[in-house]
């Protein structure tokens, strides 16, 4: 008795979907839908964007995005992070579809629905994802509640700092340039 295999979609098949409606991410070939973020999830978001525009606006050094915002990372991924930055020098990757490739910095705040997708799958592709295979030079993980993992991850170091809010976020990153400081904490690109 054969299986039948299930094939991958691809970026052909995401952007034959209707821009209204639902949201949708392609991850590792699969077709996920994010259902709308809850309050915390838009007050962890807000404080976030608004500490990295106040510095970008200070330091012009790239230009800032938020979700839905289309991330085309290879032929199987095309993900919506929460927050990304793409630095001046890789303006070119912008398109009017979104980014094609992998921004320089990303933020991903994480809830119930999604975490399992942010913390594994999206982090191992998000590291190996994008031009020449570079990967996001530094990742973001926010949670509200206690108890985010640190460690090691394909991208790099990982790091715990806090919000003004509170909430708990892990940074992952490659090299060791500091930046995003404004507010005393740990905070890297």
């Amino acid at each position: 008795m054969s299986t039948a295999t299930i094939p991958l979609l691809t970026v052909e098949n995401y952007k034959i979907l209707p821009e209204t409606g639902p949201r949708y991410q392609l991850i590792e070939g699969d077709l996920y839908m994010a259902p709308a973020p809850n309050r915390y999830h838009q007050d962890i978001s807000r404080n976030l964007e608004y500490i990295l525009l106040d510095y970008l606006e200070e330091n012009p050094i790239g230009k800032l995005y938020d979700a839905p915002f289309d991330v085309y990372l290879d032929q199987y991924n095309v993900f919506q992070p929460d927050i990304l930055v793409v630095l001046n020098d890789r303006l070119s990757i912008l398109t009017d579809a979104g980014a094609e490739g992998a921004p320089d910095f990303v933020v991903e705040i994480l809830s119930p629905k999604t975490a399992r997708l942010d913390k594994d799958n999206k982090r191992r592709v998000y590291a190996t994802s994008g031009r020449n295979r570079k990967g996001v030079k530094a990742y973001y993980r926010c949670a509200r509640e206690a108890g985010v993992n640190a460690g090691e991850s394909p991208v790099g170091a990982i790091r715990r700092f806090s919000t003004a809010d509170r909430a708990n976020c892990v940074a992952v990153r490659r090299g060791g340039e500091q930046a995003w400081s404004r507010t005393g904490r740990s905070q890297f690109i």
